[in-house]
């Protein structure tokens, strides 16, 4: 079986930092990933915006909480995770959080990139051309439908 979530998006907010009872770190953030594509029949530009919930845990909490920020760009590895609770009404309701297991963040001020990795050290890796932002718009030729 495989539970693995890839993502590079945006921060909507600062991190969220919690210490829980047993004082270990945890940091929320939400993140925004943005799809562009032209549409074939009317030929506009669409776009649509989903918001990812994402865990982190210990060293990996830290470095988020110290150097991620509101707007910052982050490439992200984990795994889904969903929990059950009851509502104020009493109804059962779910929350899927996906738990980082590595992150990196992209778009840094010394034009590299650092990796961080569940209780692993900080590596920062030498600069190099960046590659083109998935962010960046998807070129009018691209078949959206595609049947897989």
């Amino acid at each position: 079986m495989l539970n693995k979530v890839t993502l590079i998006g945006n921060l909507g907010q600062d991190p969220d930092a919690r210490t829980s009872p047993n004082g270990t770190t945890v940091v929320r953030i939400s993140l925004a990933t943005t799809r562009r594509w032209t549409d074939r029949q009317t030929q506009e530009r669409k776009e649509a915006t989903e918001w990812h919930r994402v865990v982190f845990f210990n060293r990996q909490a830290e470095v988020v909480q110290q150097y991620l920020k509101k707007g910052s760009q982050v490439y992200i590895e984990g795994r889904l995770q969903t929990q059950k609770y009851q509502g104020k009404d009493g109804q059962d309701r779910y929350s899927t959080d996906i738990i980082a297991e590595q992150m990196q963040m992209l778009g840094g001020r010394s034009g590299g990139t650092s990796n961080y990795s569940d209780g692993s050290q900080a590596t920062t890796a030498p600069a190099t051309p960046q590659a083109p932002s998935p962010m960046a718009p998807v070129p009018d030729d691209f078949d959206d439908d595609i049947p897989f």
